[in-house]
This record gives C-alpha cells, sequence and structure tokens, in this order.
C-alpha cells in the first residue's frame, strides 16, 4: 500500500477536521487539531517515502496511479511546508470567519489533489487531481463573507477556474481521440516522429489550461484581483503549495506523455516564459500594495519554474522540487510579516527594521531569496532550472532574458527592504508579538538560507 496512503489519509484527516468543528467551537481546540493534522500527514507521507524507497515505483486502480521515488519525496516536502504554513499560520486562519475548522479541512482536502497531481499516470486522475485542488480553493478565497473583495475574489476564481477545467478537458479529449488511450506510457508510444494537427491542437489546449492554473501570462489575468481579495492568511497557500503542485502536473505530463514530441511544443513554452517574465516583473514594479506586488512577482517566479517544463531532463525534475520548496518557503516568510501589518502599502513597512527588528529581518532574508541573491536558496532555483534550460539546449537569448527580469525582480523586493531600514515611519508601528510564531519565523529564514548552502539535501 505504500505510496497511496497520503492520498487516504489527507482525506480522512479532512473529514476528521469537519467533526472537530462539530465537537468544538473553541478556535484554541480547532488550532490545535488542524496542527496536528499536517503533523500526522507529514509523518504519513514520510513513512510512504520509506516505502517506495525499499520498493520502487509502485501502480495503482490498474496503472492510474504510479508512485515512484520523485513522487513521493515531492509529497514529502510539499506536506512540510504544508505545516510549517498552518504553524506560522494558523492564528489567523482562525480569524478569518466563523467555520475555522472547516478552512483547515479544505486545505487537507487541497493536499488530496496535490498528491493526485505528483502521482498520476492517466489522464482522468489528472482531471480528478486538478478538480480536488481547485474547488476547495474557490470556497476559501471567499471565506471573509463580510469582505466584498473576497467575495469578488472568489467569483472571479470560479469563473475562470471553470473555464480553464473546460478547456483542460477539450485538450484530454482530443488526445484521447487520436491516441484510444488515457494513460501517459500509451500517449507517449503512440506520438513518436510526426504527429497530426488534432493531438497539436490538444496539447497547445493543455498548456493554455495549466497557464491558467500556474498563473503563466496571458493566462494570468484572474492571479492580483484573487490574491489581493482572498484573506491574507490563506493567499499564501494558495500561492504557493497549490501552484508548485500544479506544476508538478504540468511536468509529469508534458515530459512523461509529450516527452517525444517536444519539438512541437518547445516555441510555445519558449513565448510563454518571455511573456511571463515580462508581464510578471514590469506590472510588480508598478505596484504600490505589497500584496499585489507579492501576486505580480509570483507570476515572474511562475516563469523560472516554466524553464523546468521546457526542459526534458533529469536536473529540470529535481529543479522544481527544489525551486518549489524555496520559493514557498520564501514567499511564507513575507506574508507571515506582512499579515501582522496594518497597512499593506510599501509605506506600512517603514521604520519595520527600528521597530520590529527580528520581523524586519526574517523578511529580508526571504525577500532576499524571491530576489534569488547569492547564499539563499533562492539564488540556486534559479540557477537550476536555468542550467536544465541550458542542458536541453534553450536558445541562450532566452536565458539572458531571464537574467535581466530577475534583475528588475530585485527592484521591487529591495523597496520593501529600503522602507524597512532606510525609511522612518511617521507613526509607530503595532505589531501583536507572540514569542512562538518569532520562533518559527527564524526557522523558516534559517531554512531559507540552509537548502541555498546544502541544495544536495533536496536534491539528493
Amino acid at each position: 500500500m505504500g505510496g497511496m496512503l497520503g492520498i487516504v489519509a489527507a482525506a480522512i484527516l479532512g473529514v476528521v477536521m469537519m467533526f472537530v468543528g462539530l465537537i468544538s467551537q473553541k478556535s484554541s481546540v480547532i488550532r490545535i487539531a488542524g496542527v496536528a493534522c499536517f503533523l500526522i500527514l507529514v509523518g504519513v507521507t514520510a513513512f510512504d517515502f520509506s516505502a517506495i524507497h525499499e520498493q520502487g515505483t509502485q501502480l495503482y486502480f490498474n496503472n492510474m496511479l504510479s508512485v515512484g521515488i520523485k513522487a513521493s519525496w515531492f509529497n514529502v516536502l510539499i506536506s512540510a511546508c504544508a505545516f510549517i504554513y498552518i504553524l506560522i499560520f494558523n492564528n489567523h486562519i482562525t480569524k478569518v470567519g466563523k467555520n475555522d475548522a472547516e478552512y483547515f479541512a479544505l486545505m487537507l482536502f487541497i493536499m488530496v489533489g496535490v498528491f493526485m497531481l505528483s502521482t498520476y499516470n492517466h489522464l482522468l486522475i489528472l482531471f480528478i487531481g486538478i478538480e480536488i485542488l481547485s474547488i476547495p480553493q474557490y470556497i476559501l478565497a471567499g471565506s471573509d463573507k463580510e469582505n466584498i473583495k473576497s467575495n469578488e475574489a472568489s467569483l472571479k476564481y470560479f469563473l475562470m477556474g471553470a473555464f480553464s477545467t473546460g478547456i483542460l478537458l477539450m485538450g484530454i479529449t482530443l488526445i484521447y481521440g487520436s491516441v484510444g488511450s488515457f494513460e501517459i506510457g500509451n500517449i507517449a508510444t503512440a506520438f513518436q516522429g510526426e504527429v497530426t494537427a488534432l493531438p497539436m491542437i490538444g496539447v497547445i489546449l493543455l498548456i493554455i489550461a495549466f497557464g491558467f492554473k500556474v498563473s503563466a501570462a496571458p493566462m494570468h489575468w484572474w492571479t492580483a484581483d484573487v490574491y489581493d481579495g482572498t484573506p491574507t492568511a490563506i493567499t499564501p497557500f494558495m500561492a504557493t503549495i497549490v501552484k508548485v503542485a500544479a506544476f508538478i502536473g504540468f511536468i509529469n505530463l508534458f515530459h512523461g506523455a509529450f516527452g517525444n514530441i517536444h519539438y512541437s511544443w518547445k516555441l510555445t513554452i519558449a513565448i510563454l516564459i518571455c511573456v511571463t517574465l515580462f508581464i510578471g516583473n514590469i506590472t510588480a514594479v508598478f505596484q504600490q500594495s505589497v500584496k499585489r506586488m507579492l501576486a505580480y512577482s509570483s507570476i515572474a517566479q511562475a516563469g523560472f519554474m516554466l524553464f523546468a517544463v521546457f526542459a526534458l531532463n533529469d536536473t529540470a525534475e529535481k529543479s522544481i522540487i527544489y525551486y518549489g520548496v524555496s520559493y514557498t518557503l520564501a514567499s511564507i516568510g513575507v506574508f507571515a510579516v506582512l499579515i501582522k501589518l496594518k497597512d499593506y502599502t510599501y509605506e506600512g513597512f517603514n521604520g519595520l527594521g527600528k521597530s520590529h527588528p527580528l520581523y524586519a529581518i526574517t523578511a529580508t532574508v526571504c525577500l532576499l531569496s524571491l530576489a534569488g541573491i547569492p547564499v539563499t536558496s533562492g539564488f540556486f532555483a534559479k540557477y537550476f532550472v536555468l542550467t536544465a534550460a541550458m542542458e536541453q539546449g534553450l536558445w541562450l537569448g532566452i536565458i539572458v532574458f531571464a537574467v535581466l527580469m530577475a534583475a528588475i525582480s530585485i527592484y521591487y523586493y529591495f523597496r520593501v527592504i529600503r522602507a524597512m531600514y532606510f525609511t522612518s515611519s511617521t507613526e509607530e508601528i503595532t505589531i501583536e508579538s507572540n514569542p512562538m510564531e518569532q520562533i518559527l519565523l527564524v526557522i523558516n529564514a534559517v531554512l531559507v538560507v540552509l537548502l541555498g548552502l546544502f541544495p544536495q539535501f533536496i536534491l539528493g
């Protein structure tokens, strides 16, 4: 049963959380239960990983799920990231609305979708995984019912998500129509040499559908409004864990099924990379709200992760896992400081370095990682995806362009750092500091640096 347990455990724990909400109304009980559920999930995925490590790749349900060493290692890491997120934000999640137990339950259900996307071997499981990943998010986006922006975010997200699901199904239908099978292996075997127009349109539709899910430009229009309107306690979960899972699904499909016909979709991905990097970085420069800036920066980061989709090699598959973890930890760190502030504009950060040095330092480390400054994990994350693209023979021009765009990103990340250290605040910044949370933020920042110093821990 090794390998399947993560999916089963996440589903059961989600139901358990719903019952906890029925039994107790106390947010302290619900928070402890939520943290415990995610801790159990980390334990289960780790147990799974050790089982797969001994037995090798396992197939389930008539080969619909294929659990290999990479997939199970990714599951362990993403569960650990989700656990760190819950530890830091559990207090804030319970303050979003009245049904706090259900928010934790929905996040556990999202984890079911995450595990399905990392292990599917069949296009139907891919579709179900994406739906399980998306539907709880539409509810979470609108969980702050009194806030009109939250309602708007939920509706926009739902409409865009439904639209992209239709495109995804159309793509899957065309692929099935030309191959007669949903299995990744059979599709790869059928696609040798020249392919007709029918499957090619299917592949393009799948790129568009995944573009929506990972917020790659020009399918990114919903991102800033949805991230901005969603309660700040929930945004980091959507921007990191869900996005990384969508990328893993993207790579599994394009490397597994369409690897043999890569010449036909490579140009499309290369154009997507350029457009996403350009729009994400340039728009982020003009934002006044740090939360919206982080939304556009997450689009820019998606541009870098697309390099791993482009490159059909081992480096790419390892580097996307590393990038995912490094980007998740850094984003969680920045959002954890942002949620403490009343004012989400750059002015809100003024003088934070003097008044609350610990929060300022942890935020700085995470911002440096997002900008890709050496010593942090963000530097190596960008380095590895670009190396994978180099090995694959991506035109050097695009890689140089990506590096230039990374240089532009330094500007808007450093604006926050400048506000914290070099601009004095007119008003006193009041933050309810909680010693446990401060310890967690320090641990998070230390992890960002350690992964930068020892990337082998994840890549090995």
